[in-house]
């Protein structure tokens, strides 16, 4: 079984402009005129190259096993020495059960939960991103769920590794991700009453003014520019 190529590819990147996205104010950081295009990788060919393909031949015979469909892995993407699996949510829970049980796998260690928000202009704009690391063959993979802002629900891999519990919670209360099936989802670093997800792209940049002696300094979106 191979990744499916049915339907768009999932979008992982997204041009840039300012370091902080702050337009028409001031943008006192001296990024102002930062300007980087987008940068989607694409979709992986084989031969992948080094342990990859061997890793691929025994996870997608896993899967096969597993009776997993073939849309399971949407896509493969091999770049800067990386790999990452874009995984449908649906069955991310059998996939990690099959990582990190199946003997020629072995990725027992969820080592980081994270969240990517490509902002308002891209579809998919969310997306669970998660670090395995295999310590029998000393191998690191990366699978990437991605969803959309109005259903933002994947199911929490902490029956699979518990090491996500607080992960997850972070992610939950920076990007807004429910993870279901969680046994505590609340938030970790914001005030429980906190309205918003602040790593959100569109959350306002914002911040609390500063007395300093004598003088007020405003949040970093209403300071003055000086370029």
């Amino acid at each position: 079984m191979e990744p499916a190529r049915q339907g768009p590819a999932p979008v992982s990147g997204h041009a840039r402009q300012g370091m902080f996205g702050v337009r028409g104010t001031g943008d006192t950081s001296g990024y102002g005129g930062l300007r980087l295009p987008a940068y989607v990788p694409p979709a992986a060919e084989r031969p992948f190259g080094g342990w990859f393909d061997e890793f691929a031949d025994n996870f997608f015979a896993a899967l096969n096993e597993q009776g997993l469909p073939a849309d399971t892995v949407q896509q493969v993407t091999v770049d800067r020495g990386e790999i990452t699996l874009y995984v449908r949510r649906d069955h991310l829970l059998e996939v990690c059960r099959t990582l990190r049980d199946d003997p020629a796998l072995r990725f027992e260690l969820c080592s980081s939960v994270s969240g990517v928000d490509y902002g308002p202009d891209v579809p998919q704009r969310l997306h669970s991103v998660y670090h395995l690391t295999s310590m029998t063959y000393r191998r690191r993979i990366r699978l990437d769920v991605a969803l959309e802002i109005d259903d933002p629900h994947v199911p929490s891999v902490v029956p699979v590794y518990p090491t996500a519990d607080f992960q997850e919670r972070e992610t939950w209360d920076m990007f807004g991700i429910v993870y279901d099936g969680h046994p505590a989802l609340t938030r970790i670093l914001m005030p429980d009453d906190w309205d918003g997800h602040p790593q959100r792209k569109d959350y306002p940049l914002g911040g609390i003014p500063v007395e300093y002696k004598g003088a007020e300094i405003p949040p970093p979106d209403q300071r003055r520019a000086y370029s």
